[in-house]
């Protein structure tokens, strides 16, 4: 059996338009990262030169986090994969990726979704368009406990690799 290649980095596409985002943004860049987070704007230009088999019009609509080995999640997946990078949040990211766990990573990606559609910064940039593919996005396969040292993983085939 071979195993997928560690995740070194994983780069969170933000949007530098909505507040919310960008304190999110600043709190993830001021902490301690066991895996280097880095962040580029949704739907920009270098977003879809990084990932041209991503669909950057989902993007902009729920977080997504796409790791270097390929692996891409959305919403509660990706928010749980940013805790899991950070040195103080690990543990609870390996809490909330259990069954018991994910629905609350789910409301607190729900919540930031309301709140996102709530001051307009969800809205498709005129012009946004995005390939279409394939992300992680099915919870009951995603949902086992992550290994302490190791992201949620795609064995599955329930992710995408854009690369």
């Amino acid at each position: 059996m071979t195993h997928a290649p560690p995740v070194t980095r994983i780069t969170v596409l933000h949007d530098p338009g909505c507040p919310l985002c960008r304190r999110l943004t600043a709190w993830l860049r001021d902490q301690a990262q066991l895996v280097p987070l880095d962040f580029v704007a949704v739907a920009s230009a270098e977003a879809r030169e990084r990932y041209p088999d991503l669909d950057h019009d989902a993007s902009l609509g729920e977080i997504t986090v796409v790791a270097d080995t390929g692996e891409v999640w959305r919403g509660p997946q990706a928010f749980v994969t940013c805790l899991w990078a950070l040195a103080a949040h690990r543990p609870l990211a390996l809490r909330l990726s259990t069954p018991a766990g994910l629905p609350l990573a789910r409301a607190a990606a729900f919540a930031a979704g309301k709140y996102r559609a709530a001051t307009g910064a969800d809205r498709v940039a005129p012009g946004a368009e995005g390939a279409s593919g394939a992300t992680r996005t099915e919870d009951s396969a995603w949902a086992s406990a992550l290994p302490a040292d190791e992201p949620p993983r795609c064995d599955d085939g329930a992710c995408a690799r854009s690369g």
